[in-house]
């Protein structure tokens, strides 16, 4: 699975010729792992708020099968236009202002999201994680910023209930 992903945004990387050919937005679309994120990013309305000239940003980034662990149904229901407001939630709580390199997220406890809540950093010998997900790919550089793949999607606090208060 980590192996896929990293080989793909490689494969995008190269077919370009340039890790900064193409915005966050571009690289995310252009890789099929991303197919949920980038359809939840254009029925949130924030594809554009995301791509080049806005940002930097720093984005970690769940694949399909991130979305895939939530509960069932929960995709379906956070893409209803009646939602949109908590899908906005979700998606801006995986988004941090600045271009943050792996390097550089190594040495933090948190960091504060585009929701206005930050998520808490775990940087140790095995591995990186930020709240509950693993860190599998780090340092895919765009135009605005860099993403860093992540293994499970990224949830504020109450999140689940008021879901399903709706």
């Amino acid at each position: 699975m980590k192996k896929t992903i990293v080989v793909a945004a490689l494969s995008f990387i190269t077919a370009t010729g340039s890790a900064q050919a193409a915005d966050i937005v571009q690289i995310a679309a252009g890789n099929p792992n991303f197919s949920t994120l980038v359809a939840a990013l254009q029925a949130a309305g924030l594809a554009d708020d995301l791509s080049a000239p806005n940002g930097p940003y720093t984005v970690f980034a769940p694949p399909n099968d991130a979305f895939a662990r939530l509960p069932a149904g929960t995709v379906e229901k956070l893409l209803e236009p009646a939602n949109q407001d908590l899908l906005i939630k979700v998606l801006t709580y995986h988004v941090v202002s600045g271009s943050v390199t792996a390097a550089q997220v190594v040495t933090l406890r948190e960091a504060n999201t585009l929701l206005g809540e930050p998520v808490k950093i775990n940087a140790n010998p095995s591995g990186v994680r930020v709240e509950n997900a693993n860190v599998t790919a780090t340092d895919i550089i765009a135009d605005d910023g860099v993403i860093h793949v992540v293994d499970r999607v990224l949830l504020p606090a109450g999140f689940i209930g008021e879901l399903n208060r709706r």
